[in-house]
């Protein structure tokens, strides 16, 4: 993984190669961008760092584990004492942790996300400052305006009018998104791999598009996956409200890395091998939501409590009682 460089004698931080080329001895190297801001460096205009979204390079499983959860929103009702707990370790040898391999605090990390996130809506989107500052994850437009500025030295309408022409994405309905992937992810691969295992009804894909439908704080929605650029997806989401729109975004990004998009889903996947018959499962007792034809979708997965409560004669096909164990209640 390649790390940040900071020029001292500008204050900015750029990822190399950079086109801005400085002298060696003016250069300091942090293991993530996090961490170049922390220390006081701002984000370079030519190479943008805050369009990737890199873990810091050689984190330890635990520092990676706890990435993880900040990008899953565990700092946004929490505090990094709860995070360390979570963890199983204390809070002091968490900060030790994140300071030897991030160079910044678990807020600090959770603020540079929010802000990275926020940046590439600003350039990409043409949503509104205020619905990009509850989309990323900030509490109030004050807070959004104040972190923005601290590490962007600008106001969210400033750096608006600083994006390229060619950021701008514009969807056929949706709102389309660049979001960026894991180093080493093999975009077309993966999605050739669910476009394979697309369960009909609730999944429809080709080898270089994916679509499914999701739960959004119990609110239906579709999202539409396709490769963009060796390290970025386009994704399209069609969702009635876009708060917190940063934790799906992550959560797309652990599909992508191969992680499962619902654990009961895959649950259910590893009982049932026969994709039809799977098919069947969720046209018999999947949620059907209307108008998505034009999607090729027509369901929400089974829920666990749809199929514990199902009658057993129903689930005979798909094997009841297995079915009823990962649901918890057998």
């Amino acid at each position: 993984m390649r790390s940040f460089e900071g020029v001292v004698t500008t204050g900015i931080y750029c990822v190399p190669p950079c086109p801005g080329r400085p002298r060696a001895e003016n250069v300091v190297t942090f293991t993530s961008a996090a961490g170049a801001e922390a220390a006081g460096f701002r984000a370079c205009h030519r190479c943008r760092p805050y369009r990737g979204d890199r873990k810091p390079a050689s984190a330890s499983e635990l520092v990676c584990r706890a990435i993880d959860l900040i990008a899953a929103g565990a700092l946004d009702a929490g505090n990094a004492a709860e995070l360390a707990a979570r963890l199983a370790v204390s809070e002091r040898h968490l900060r030790r942790m994140f300071h030897e391999q991030v160079g910044a605090t678990p807020d600090q990390l959770a603020r540079s996300r929010r802000a990275h996130f926020a940046r590439r809506l600003l350039d990409d989107t043409d949503l509104s400052v205020t619905d990009i500052a509850f989309a990323a994850g900030f509490g109030s437009l004050r807070q959004f305006n104040r972190v923005m500025v601290a590490i962007f030295r600008a106001a969210p309408v400033e750096l608006r009018k600083r994006r390229r022409r060619a950021d701008r994405l514009v969807a056929d309905g949706g709102l389309a998104l660049r979001v960026p992937v894991a180093e080493g992810t093999d975009i077309g691969r993966r999605l050739a791999q669910l476009a394979r295992t697309a369960i009909g009804g609730v999944e429809s894909a080709t080898p270089t598009c994916y679509r499914r439908t999701i739960v959004v704080d119990g609110d239906p929605g579709v999202i539409e996956i396709s490769s963009a650029t060796a390290d970025a997806v386009r994704l399209v989401v069609h969702l009635p409200r876009i708060e917190g729109l940063i934790h799906l975004v992550a959560r797309v990004q652990r599909l992508l890395a191969g992680q499962p998009w619902d654990p009961f889903e895959d649950d259910i996947r590893g009982i049932v091998s026969d994709h039809g018959v799977l098919d069947d499962l969720v046209r018999a007792y999947g949620v059907p939501i209307g108008g998505l034809r034009k999607f090729g979708l027509a369901y929400l997965f089974p829920t666990p409590t749809t199929l514990a409560t199902a009658n057993s004669s129903g689930l005979d096909k798909v094997g009841a009682q297995a079915i009823r164990a990962s649901s918890g209640t057998v």
